[in-house]
């Protein structure tokens, strides 16, 4: 007994050894899989190891909080399966020997994408999809049903890209699958497995088939219809692999010379994986030579592919600014506080882009502007005053935001919420981006996962801290990242916010206030010299700079007329260029 325990503790000391050496190897940033593709480390080959980790590290702080917004992700999308076909002989009364009835398996649910405006994050998509398997046929020429078409349902401006066969994070398709899994067979063996994944034979009848020579030609038709198919699927995705830019949401064109009472059909979107064919019963072999075939073909595995999916998102606005510049708190103000966004006095508070809806009424006033005298703190400073208020009673008789949004929409005529749509007249979305700091441009900090979100923007907006020294310094460096990650993009910038300006001359005495002004001056300066930009028409335009408090809620009216300006003249710019494209791909087509 003592020596049974002896060498089970040998044993023991061996796998910790062996799980030490694993937990060692693990640390390193490429991982060698058992059939030689590496998957999730991919990036780590083609880059150093702090790099890595300084991005692995990004992306774990971007996670936490329960902020789940994620704007690249790679999936695996495989097609239904088609059902099988049934080998079967029609059976009834006075007729014991009927003619075959086996039914066609059905075909295997497509896979489609779909752009949905309700979503912002890739968060809600799985990695592995899979469509619905065709079902199989049955006696009596029933044929299987066909597999319901799956939805891959994404954001507005998210990019899918297939991924080449040299991308070691791509997945193998049918035909990769089905020679790894017959590796290290003998031909016997092997040519057996291979004709159990593609026949079904009759009861008592798989031995007495293969060697019929109706079934061997049947078999050699079958290999090349399946040739075929490879050879169309490997030009296919050398000559036109998967790449869509869904930036427009699909609308399904009704006909109108329909009947009437049809149930409206919903927009599938664009097909990314077919569905495998449903197999063939054994009544598709009956010839003048085989009259009793007693096998049938199984259905086919449906089309593989590995997409990457990027997220760029389409905000009419976007803010950049280095971190803790106020641009959370700036939402939060024009939004009337209903952007869930976190504030606080350190950098990187946000790790995520949030969207915001500004909407105008045609008087010029704005949704977040009809809340008087709300004062956007800090989250934290906010949620405990709340919390003394709460257990001080403060808030027995006290009406709520609603109740107090009722109460001023009858004085006024409209209010926040449903009651502003009575006089909404314009309306856009603006984005608070991750702050940007010096080489993000080189992937440091947030990197290219806060760049990236802010390709699509229409417009950008520079927000500065105006409390700082040299508010003029943290412009450039914001201009200069930008050109670095995307030349042109600061092309885009049309406007200078220097938020914090309450922090100026707040005593109000003369000195003061004279020294804002300089300092609001030589900023002003700075702007009209060093940053210019190009429009699309080649014209030089200065930007215009526009001093403001987002916590106290001041000057806000005229950030949200030149912002609404600005989006009015890019939407007519893009629909300008639309149809001159539009009008080009016509007279290619007519000529």
């Amino acid at each position: 007994m003592r020596m049974y325990l002896t060498n089970r503790s040998a044993h023991q000391t061996k796998d910790i050894k062996r799980h030490s050496t694993l937990r060692v190897e693990a640390r390193k940033p490429w991982i060698a899989c058992n059939n030689g593709a590496v998957r999730r480390d991919f990036e780590a080959q083609s880059e150093d190891y702090e790099t890595y980790q300084r991005r692995r590290k990004t992306e774990w702080k971007r996670r936490q909080g329960g902020q789940t917004f994620l704007d690249h992700l790679i999936i695996n999308v495989r097609g239904g399966k088609g059902g099988d076909g049934c080998a079967a002989f029609h059976r009834e009364k006075f007729l014991p020997f009927g003619p075959p009835s086996g039914g066609n398996g059905g075909r295997g649910g497509d896979v489609y994408i779909l752009p949905t405006p309700e979503l912002t994050t890739l968060t809600s998509v799985a990695k592995r999809i899979r469509g619905e398997n065709g079902g199989n046929g049955q006696g009596t020429w029933q044929n299987g049903k066909n597999g319901a078409p799956l939805i891959i349902r994404v954001p507005l401006g998210t990019i899918v890209r297939e991924l080449p066969r040299d991308d070691p994070r791509r997945a193998k398709d049918e035909w990769e699958a089905e020679a790894e899994a017959l590796e290290g067979l003998d031909p016997a063996d092997k040519q057996a497995k291979m004709r159990d994944k593609r026949w079904v034979h009759y009861p008592r009848h798989s031995e007495s088939n293969v060697e019929r020579d109706v079934f061997k030609e049947a078999e050699q038709m079958l290999y090349k219809q399946e040739r075929d198919r490879r050879y169309a699927r490997r030009k296919r995705e050398i000559e036109q692999p998967v790449y869509l830019d869904l930036d427009k949401d699909m609308e399904l064109e009704e006909d109108p010379n329909l009947p009437l009472g049809l149930p409206r059909k919903d927009a599938l979107g664009h097909l990314i994986a077919s569905g495998g064919q449903g197999g063939l019963g054994n009544p598709h072999f009956l010839s003048q030579d085989n009259r009793s075939p007693k096998f049938a073909t199984r259905g086919h595995e449906g089309e593989r592919v590995t997409l990457s999916l990027e997220l760029k998102l389409l905000a009419d606005i976007g803010f950049v600014g280095i971190p803790n510049a106020g641009k959370s708190t700036l939402l939060r103000a024009l939004t009337g506080g209903r952007a869930k966004t976190e504030v606080a006095g350190y950098a990187f508070t946000t790790l995520n882009p949030v969207i915001g809806v500004v909407r105008v009424a045609a008087d010029g006033s704005f949704e977040g502007g009809l809340s008087e005298g709300m004062v956007h703190d800090e989250t934290l400073v906010e949620e405990a005053q709340n919390q003394a208020k709460m257990e001080e009673g403060a808030f027995a008789d006290a009406l709520t935001r609603n109740q107090q949004a009722n109460s001023d929409a009858v004085a006024r005529g409209f209010g926040v919420g449903h009651r502003f749509d009575i006089v909404e007249h314009f309306r856009f979305t603006i984005a608070d981006n991750p702050g940007l700091i010096t080489k993000a441009s080189e992937n440091v900090g947030l990197g290219h996962s806060f760049l990236r979100s802010m390709e699509r923007s229409l417009g950008l907006v520079y927000v500065v801290d105006f409390s700082s020294p040299a508010p003029w310094n943290e412009i450039a460096i914001l201009r200069e990242e930008l050109e670095q990650y995307l030349p042109g993009m600061s092309n885009k910038a049309r406007m200078v916010i220097a938020n914090k300006a309450d922090l100026l001359a707040g005593d109000g005495d003369a000195a003061s206030i004279e020294q804002a002004k300089l300092k609001l001056k030589r900023l002003e300066e700075f702007v009209e010299k060093e940053m210019l930009v190009v429009d699309d028409d080649g014209n030089r335009r200065s930007l215009s700079v526009v001093p403001i408090s987002a916590k106290y809620s001041q000057n806000l009216k005229k950030v949200v007329e030149l912002m609404q300006r600005y989006v009015v003249e890019a939407r007519e710019s893009l629909l300008r260029h639309e149809s001159r494209t539009n009008e080009a791909d016509g007279f290619h087509s007519f000529s």
